[in-house]
């Protein structure tokens, strides 16, 4: 199974290790699905991390390893094509990658 997760999914999981994000996270890691990913995935999640918010809750070791993963075991899918269909344009990749 392919999967497509959203930037919060992915750090709630590093904010919360208890809670359903993490669970979904660790099914990924222990390969009972597929993660997609593409470059502007990837560059939201570490801006995101980056963020005061986001760096006051997540430790930059956790950060960085979790980032590091996802370019490593995640399946990215460049070039995506066009989709300008979410009423949000920064997420226009989020449904080109599903």
């Amino acid at each position: 199974m392919r999967v497509v997760l959203d930037t919060n999914i992915i750090v709630s999981a590093l904010i919360a290790a208890a809670g359903k994000p993490a669970a979904i996270i660790d099914a990924w890691l222990d390969g009972r699905f597929t993660l997609l990913t593409c470059a502007a995935h990837v560059d939201e999640l570490r801006a995101t991390l980056q963020k005061p918010r986001g760096a006051e809750l997540v430790r930059p070791h956790k950060a960085g390893r979790l980032v590091n993963q996802v370019k490593k075991l995640a399946e990215d899918i460049d070039p995506l094509p066009r989709v300008k269909r979410s009423p949000d344009p920064t997420d226009g990749f989020l449904l080109a990658l599903a």
